[in-house]
């Protein structure tokens, strides 16, 4: 409870002590040491866990949370933080010294484009990266240096149309965009608008792992356009299964591999 005793605890919500957090951390079976504050009605974020230098997962999800602080930066052994359903409108520039960082789910938040800071294309580590359920319409284009990242949940949005710098994105395998309202004026790109938006995401998928005949369809159909619906005879370069998990916040209290199940 906060201190004060006054009900509800204003904008403090619950806090969490060192003792708190030292007694939350578990090992999992990777030998990585993570702490689950999630759902527990926390508004600021525990400077306690300064004093936990080799923390390496944070979930903090389904909090009151509406800032991060500076000082998030010092975390550095991180390198999977889940922050979904908070009502955080901002990221802090400090974010890029979380170098170890591989996994970021910020969906389902207040998140608007000015929010993210250009130094986020600075975690060349990360591998996916969770935007989902926002309220962005354009992206830093700092973001084409995330070398490493193969998945990208922007769903949930209010793109008109996706920054081109995800078309060059190295590692990019998985992508959701939908339910944005994504416009089409250059013609037609295989991809077909819903009510309410876009109704398929964009699944990517490098020319070596199609087969003949879908590589074939894809040189037929270059003009592409990201953010399409995957045409159900093949669009081009869009081959592959449904990742249900892009499509959610998705807060995992399991295995990390189940982020974007």
């Amino acid at each position: 409870m906060a201190k004060g005793g006054k009900k509800g605890g204003g904008a403090k919500g619950k806090k969490v002590t060192l003792k708190m957090a030292k007694n939350a951390v578990r090992v999992t079976t990777d030998g990585h040491r993570r702490l689950d504050l999630s759902n527990m009605g926390i508004a600021t974020f525990p400077k306690c866990l300064l004093k936990l230098p080799d923390l390496n997962e944070l979930d903090l999800s389904r909090n009151q949370l509406k800032k991060l602080p500076d000082f998030i930066g010092d975390l550095v052994s991180l390198s999977w933080m889940d922050l979904h359903s908070n009502q955080l409108d901002a990221i802090p520039e400090t974010v890029s010294q979380l170098v170890a960082l591989s996994h970021l789910n910020l969906s389902n938040n207040r998140l608007t484009s000015a929010g993210l800071p250009p130094s986020l294309g600075n975690l060349a580590r990360l591998r996916s990266l969770n935007l989902g359920m926002n309220r962005l319409d354009t992206l830093p284009p700092t973001m084409v240096g995330l070398c490493s990242l193969q998945e990208l949940g922007l769903f949930d949005n209010l793109f008109l149309s996706l920054p081109e710098f995800i078309k060059v994105l190295p590692s990019i395998i998985k992508l959701n965009t939908k339910r944005n309202p994504l416009s089409y004026a250059q013609g037609d790109s295989g991809a077909t608008r819903g009510e309410g938006g876009l109704e398929e995401g964009v699944y990517l998928a490098k020319e070596g792992t199609l087969c003949g005949s879908c590589l074939e369809s894809c040189k037929k159909e270059r003009s592409w356009m990201l953010g399409g619906r995957r045409d159900r005879e093949g669009d081009a370069e869009s081959r592959g299964v449904t990742y249900s998990g892009l499509i959610t916040p998705n807060s995992v209290a399991q295995a990390n591999q189940e982020q974007w199940r």
